[in-house]
């Protein structure tokens, strides 16, 4: 009977209903996923993409959460998960020539970052 190392402890904040489409706030978190805490937040420190303010407060939640809530050591957490979901589209219409109307999506997204410590 072998005895396996018990799962790390995941935990996680969420932003939810943030004003960025889905699709850039991906390409924020495929830049984080599986770094480390410091590396992540260096890279989001320095991004020029405006979906990195909203995922680096999620960032500095989750961090939050597991120092404050869980006692963890934040020199050794690393991002475990980071999703970026689709959240509810706010519909508004733009008038066009000829009286015409042309539909506007202003999209919305719900983000979460999980952390855990690692073993080393």
């Amino acid at each position: 009977m072998s005895t396996a190392a018990p799962a790390p402890q995941v935990v996680e904040a969420t932003a939810k209903f943030v004003r960025t489409s889905p699709r850039k706030g991906r390409l924020v978190a495929d830049l984080i996923r599986g770094k480390s805490v410091a590396d992540a937040q260096a890279i989001l420190a320095y991004s020029t993409r405006a979906a990195a303010v909203p995922v680096r407060k999620v960032l500095q939640s989750a961090v939050a959460n597991a120092d404050h809530n869980h006692g963890l050591d934040v020199r050794e957490l690393r991002l475990v998960r980071v999703t970026v979901d689709e959240g509810p589209t706010i519909k508004r219409f733009r008038p066009r020539a000829q009286g015409r109307a042309t539909p506007i999506m202003k999209r919305t997204c719900h983000i979460t970052i999980g952390v855990a410590e690692t073993g080393s």
